[in-house]
């Protein structure tokens, strides 16, 4: 990205901690915004992509720059384990989610799941690794398969998308995932902070609070890590 234009405030986030790191590990990767990012400052990438349109532009964006040879992209969705499930929606809305932001439940494809922990196998071991994941209500499930991954994590950062009430599926107020999601990383020794300039340290305690509705996040992108 050239010098002096301006850039999101999550992207300084993903670049100055992509500067850090040996691998980017992106799950929904789309069209491949921070897959490209992290390949411009020469660090590998895996990527995971189910959407057939977003896979295309992604396979595209990537071999245009002339970087295959860095990228591994796996054309799967990620689960407890192996399986074929259905996927409503497309492009940055794509959901395993029946439901998921009121997509029609015509609008259904099938996909291919592996476990993350089959798809990475020992690919960070020994490396520092940021996981960055965005798939849309889905992380929960996502995590069932990565308990290797999260064992091994003391060299791993993550940057995940969790909502608490937004897109939820009609007569669905809150994530019923929500706590659950943040304590598979706690019981492994996790910190969670919010993903943005004030990074505001989440605990359990908040978590609580949002799970019951007495608390609202103006945050939806949140940092896990072992200090």
């Amino acid at each position: 990205m050239a010098e002096g234009i301006f850039e999101p405030e999550e992207t300084k986030l993903m670049r100055r901690l992509v500067a850090d790191v040996d691998v980017l590990v992106n799950i929904g990767a789309n069209v491949g915004y921070y897959c490209c990012h992290a390949l411009s400052m020469g660090r590998s990438v895996i990527a995971v992509e189910p959407n057939a349109r977003n896979l295309h532009y992604l396979l595209k964006n990537i071999q245009n720059n002339n970087w295959a040879d860095q990228a591994e992209i796996f054309p799967i969705a990620l689960g407890s384990g192996t399986n074929i499930l259905n996927m409503w929606g497309g492009g940055t809305g794509a959901s395993l989610v029946k439901g998921w932001a009121n997509i029609p439940e015509s609008y259904v494809t099938q996909v291919p799941v592996l476990s993350l922990d089959r798809v990475l196998g020992d690919a960070v071991a020994g490396k520092k690794a940021l996981i960055l994941v965005d798939i849309e209500g889905a992380e929960y499930l996502m995590l069932q398969g990565a308990k290797n991954i999260l064992k091994n994590g003391a060299n791993t950062i993550w940057i995940m998308e969790i909502s608490a009430a937004e897109h939820q599926p009609r007569g669905q107020t809150i994530n019923p995932y929500f706590g659950e999601t943040f304590e598979i990383f706690f019981s492994q020794g996790y910190r969670a902070f919010t993903a943005n300039e004030d990074s505001i340290e989440i605990t359990p305690e908040i978590v609580k609070r949002v799970v019951s509705g007495g608390q609202v996040l103006n945050c939806h992108n949140f940092l896990f890590r072992i200090d």
